[in-house]
Protein backbone atom coordinates (compact mmCIF):
# COMPACT_ATOMS: atom_id res chain seq x y z
CA UNK A 1 0.00 0.00 0.00
CA UNK A 2 1.30 3.51 -1.03
CA UNK A 3 1.77 6.15 1.47
CA UNK A 4 -0.66 8.20 -0.21
CA UNK A 5 -3.87 5.23 0.10
CA UNK A 6 -2.19 4.92 4.00
CA UNK A 7 -2.79 9.03 4.48
CA UNK A 8 -6.53 8.35 2.38
CA UNK A 9 -7.19 5.64 5.08
CA UNK A 10 -6.15 7.91 7.82
CA UNK A 11 -8.88 10.51 6.75
CA UNK A 12 -11.89 8.98 6.54
CA UNK A 13 -14.32 8.90 8.74
CA UNK A 14 -15.65 5.82 10.48
CA UNK A 15 -19.31 4.74 9.61
CA UNK A 16 -22.09 4.89 10.92
CA UNK A 17 -23.47 1.61 12.46
CA UNK A 18 -26.94 0.86 10.51
CA UNK A 19 -28.72 -0.50 13.00
CA UNK A 20 -32.51 0.35 11.72
CA UNK A 21 -32.96 3.33 15.04
CA UNK A 22 -32.41 6.57 14.62
CA UNK A 23 -32.92 9.57 17.61
CA UNK A 24 -34.69 11.44 14.65
CA UNK A 25 -36.77 8.50 13.59
CA UNK A 26 -37.68 7.74 17.76
CA UNK A 27 -38.96 11.51 17.91
CA UNK A 28 -40.96 11.17 14.85
CA UNK A 29 -42.70 8.22 15.88
CA UNK A 30 -43.34 9.10 19.49
CA UNK A 31 -44.84 12.38 18.02
CA UNK A 32 -47.24 10.92 15.71
CA UNK A 33 -47.93 8.10 18.47
CA UNK A 34 -48.62 10.62 20.98
CA UNK A 35 -50.66 12.81 18.36
CA UNK A 36 -52.72 9.91 17.25
CA UNK A 37 -53.37 9.05 20.63
CA UNK A 38 -54.48 12.36 21.88
CA UNK A 39 -56.54 12.92 18.99
CA UNK A 40 -58.62 9.71 19.93
CA UNK A 41 -59.21 11.11 23.43
CA UNK A 42 -59.99 13.91 22.59
CA UNK A 43 -62.34 12.75 20.18
CA UNK A 44 -63.72 10.80 22.94
CA UNK A 45 -63.96 13.44 25.10
CA UNK A 46 -66.13 15.89 22.48
CA UNK A 47 -68.61 12.56 21.99
CA UNK A 48 -68.93 12.25 25.59
CA UNK A 49 -69.36 15.69 25.92
CA UNK A 50 -72.41 15.76 22.93
CA UNK A 51 -74.13 12.64 24.43
CA UNK A 52 -74.38 14.58 28.15
CA UNK A 53 -75.51 17.80 26.20
CA UNK A 54 -72.50 19.45 27.52
CA UNK A 55 -70.69 20.52 24.34
CA UNK A 56 -71.73 22.47 20.60
CA UNK A 57 -70.74 22.72 17.50
CA UNK A 58 -68.26 22.42 15.32
CA UNK A 59 -71.23 23.71 13.20
CA UNK A 60 -73.99 26.19 13.36
CA UNK A 61 -76.31 26.14 16.34
CA UNK A 62 -79.41 28.31 17.21
CA UNK A 63 -79.21 30.44 19.96
CA UNK A 64 -81.23 33.49 20.77
CA UNK A 65 -79.78 37.40 22.10
CA UNK A 66 -81.91 40.05 23.68
CA UNK A 67 -80.63 43.12 22.19
CA UNK A 68 -81.79 45.82 22.09
CA UNK A 69 -84.97 44.92 24.10
CA UNK A 70 -85.50 42.82 21.63
CA UNK A 71 -84.96 38.60 21.57
CA UNK A 72 -83.44 37.85 18.09
CA UNK A 73 -82.97 33.99 17.04
CA UNK A 74 -79.72 33.36 14.71
CA UNK A 75 -77.60 30.07 13.90
CA UNK A 76 -73.88 30.73 14.91
CA UNK A 77 -71.28 28.45 14.98
CA UNK A 78 -69.53 28.59 18.22
CA UNK A 79 -66.34 30.40 17.33
CA UNK A 80 -68.58 33.20 16.20
CA UNK A 81 -68.21 37.03 18.15
CA UNK A 82 -71.31 38.52 19.25
CA UNK A 83 -69.36 41.60 16.99
CA UNK A 84 -69.49 39.37 14.15
CA UNK A 85 -73.00 37.97 14.74
CA UNK A 86 -74.66 41.71 14.98
CA UNK A 87 -72.97 42.71 12.01
CA UNK A 88 -73.36 40.01 9.61
CA UNK A 89 -76.74 38.42 10.37
CA UNK A 90 -78.57 41.25 12.50
CA UNK A 91 -77.70 44.24 9.94
CA UNK A 92 -76.57 45.53 13.37
CA UNK A 93 -73.66 47.13 11.81
CA UNK A 94 -72.77 50.42 13.98
CA UNK A 95 -70.35 48.63 16.02
CA UNK A 96 -67.27 48.67 14.00
CA UNK A 97 -64.49 45.69 13.49
CA UNK A 98 -61.13 47.45 13.71
CA UNK A 99 -58.20 45.92 15.85
CA UNK A 100 -60.50 42.56 16.36
CA UNK A 101 -58.22 42.37 19.33
CA UNK A 102 -59.73 44.35 22.10
CA UNK A 103 -57.19 47.31 21.86
CA UNK A 104 -59.21 50.30 20.19
CA UNK A 105 -63.06 50.21 21.44
CA UNK A 106 -64.41 50.44 17.97
CA UNK A 107 -66.85 47.55 18.44
CA UNK A 108 -67.63 48.82 22.07
CA UNK A 109 -71.05 47.18 23.45
CA UNK A 110 -73.15 47.44 26.45
CA UNK A 111 -73.85 43.65 27.88
CA UNK A 112 -75.72 43.82 31.32
CA UNK A 113 -74.88 47.24 32.42
CA UNK A 114 -70.94 46.31 31.29
CA UNK A 115 -69.00 48.22 28.52
CA UNK A 116 -67.59 45.46 26.75
CA UNK A 117 -65.25 45.05 23.59
CA UNK A 118 -67.79 42.68 21.13
CA UNK A 119 -65.07 41.27 19.38
CA UNK A 120 -64.01 39.67 22.82
CA UNK A 121 -67.36 38.41 23.23
CA UNK A 122 -68.91 34.89 21.84
CA UNK A 123 -72.50 34.99 20.66
CA UNK A 124 -73.00 31.61 22.54
CA UNK A 125 -72.16 33.37 25.75
CA UNK A 126 -73.91 36.61 25.54
CA UNK A 127 -77.41 34.10 25.48
CA UNK A 128 -79.27 35.26 28.37
CA UNK A 129 -78.08 39.04 29.00
CA UNK A 130 -78.97 42.10 28.04
CA UNK A 131 -77.31 43.60 25.18
CA UNK A 132 -77.03 47.38 23.83
CA UNK A 133 -75.72 48.56 20.71
CA UNK A 134 -75.70 51.69 19.17
CA UNK A 135 -78.81 51.32 17.19
CA UNK A 136 -80.76 50.88 20.61
CA UNK A 137 -79.81 54.34 22.87
CA UNK A 138 -82.22 56.36 21.44
CA UNK A 139 -84.95 57.34 23.80
CA UNK A 140 -88.58 58.04 22.59
CA UNK A 141 -87.24 57.97 19.06
CA UNK A 142 -85.32 60.90 19.75
CA UNK A 143 -80.97 61.11 19.84
CA UNK A 144 -79.59 60.18 23.12
CA UNK A 145 -78.10 62.68 24.93
CA UNK A 146 -74.38 61.44 24.16
CA UNK A 147 -75.22 61.14 20.59
CA UNK A 148 -76.49 64.84 20.54
CA UNK A 149 -73.50 66.14 22.40
CA UNK A 150 -71.02 64.42 20.03
CA UNK A 151 -72.44 66.23 17.02
CA UNK A 152 -72.92 69.76 18.80
CA UNK A 153 -68.82 69.32 19.87
CA UNK A 154 -67.53 67.76 17.18
CA UNK A 155 -66.48 64.38 18.84
CA UNK A 156 -65.53 62.82 15.59
CA UNK A 157 -64.08 63.15 12.28
CA UNK A 158 -63.98 59.81 9.94
CA UNK A 159 -66.99 58.78 12.13
CA UNK A 160 -65.46 54.80 11.92
CA UNK A 161 -64.72 55.03 16.04
CA UNK A 162 -67.60 57.30 17.08
CA UNK A 163 -70.38 54.43 17.87
CA UNK A 164 -67.78 52.77 20.20
CA UNK A 165 -67.07 55.77 21.58
CA UNK A 166 -70.60 56.67 22.10
CA UNK A 167 -71.05 53.55 23.82
CA UNK A 168 -68.20 53.58 26.05
CA UNK A 169 -69.76 56.99 27.32
CA UNK A 170 -72.79 56.30 27.86
CA UNK A 171 -71.61 53.36 30.00
CA UNK A 172 -69.12 55.17 31.61
CA UNK A 173 -71.94 58.42 32.52
CA UNK A 174 -74.58 55.61 33.62
CA UNK A 175 -72.05 54.56 36.20
CA UNK A 176 -71.04 58.27 37.15
CA UNK A 177 -73.18 60.39 36.48
CA UNK A 178 -71.39 63.34 37.49
CA UNK A 179 -67.43 63.42 36.20
CA UNK A 180 -64.63 65.50 36.45
CA UNK A 181 -62.67 65.98 32.81
CA UNK A 182 -60.16 64.18 34.47
CA UNK A 183 -62.60 61.34 35.64
CA UNK A 184 -63.65 61.34 31.69
CA UNK A 185 -60.08 61.30 30.39
CA UNK A 186 -59.55 57.92 32.44
CA UNK A 187 -62.68 56.59 31.98
CA UNK A 188 -62.73 56.62 28.20
CA UNK A 189 -59.27 55.23 28.15
CA UNK A 190 -59.70 52.10 26.40
CA UNK A 191 -61.22 53.84 23.51
CA UNK A 192 -58.92 55.25 20.37
CA UNK A 193 -59.24 57.93 18.24
CA UNK A 194 -57.21 57.92 14.98
CA UNK A 195 -58.61 60.96 14.14
CA UNK A 196 -57.34 63.08 17.42
CA UNK A 197 -60.78 63.73 18.30
CA UNK A 198 -60.01 63.64 21.85
CA UNK A 199 -60.85 67.32 23.14
CA UNK A 200 -64.46 67.01 21.17
CA UNK A 201 -64.94 63.99 23.05
CA UNK A 202 -64.21 64.81 26.41
CA UNK A 203 -66.19 68.24 26.16
CA UNK A 204 -68.85 65.93 24.52
CA UNK A 205 -69.52 64.03 27.81
CA UNK A 206 -69.36 66.41 30.17
CA UNK A 207 -72.05 67.89 27.73
CA UNK A 208 -74.17 64.97 28.12
CA UNK A 209 -73.36 64.56 31.82
CA UNK A 210 -75.15 67.48 32.38
CA UNK A 211 -77.86 67.31 30.48
CA UNK A 212 -78.67 63.52 31.75
CA UNK A 213 -78.68 64.73 35.04
CA UNK A 214 -81.84 67.06 34.19
CA UNK A 215 -83.50 64.93 32.77
CA UNK A 216 -83.05 66.10 29.15
CA UNK A 217 -82.36 62.63 27.53
CA UNK A 218 -80.68 59.98 29.63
Amino acid sequence: MSKHDEHDDRNKKPSRPTSGFSRRGFIRSAGVTSGALGGAVLVEEEAQAAQSGGGVGPGAVPITLNINGRDQKLSVEPRVTLLDACRNQLDLTGAKRVCDRATCGACTMIVNGKVVYSCTVLAIDAQGKRIQTIEGIAVNGKPHAVSQAFVAHDGQQCGYCTPGFVMASKGFLDRNPNPTEDQVLNGLGGNLCRCGTYMGVRKAVLEAAKAMRGGKNG
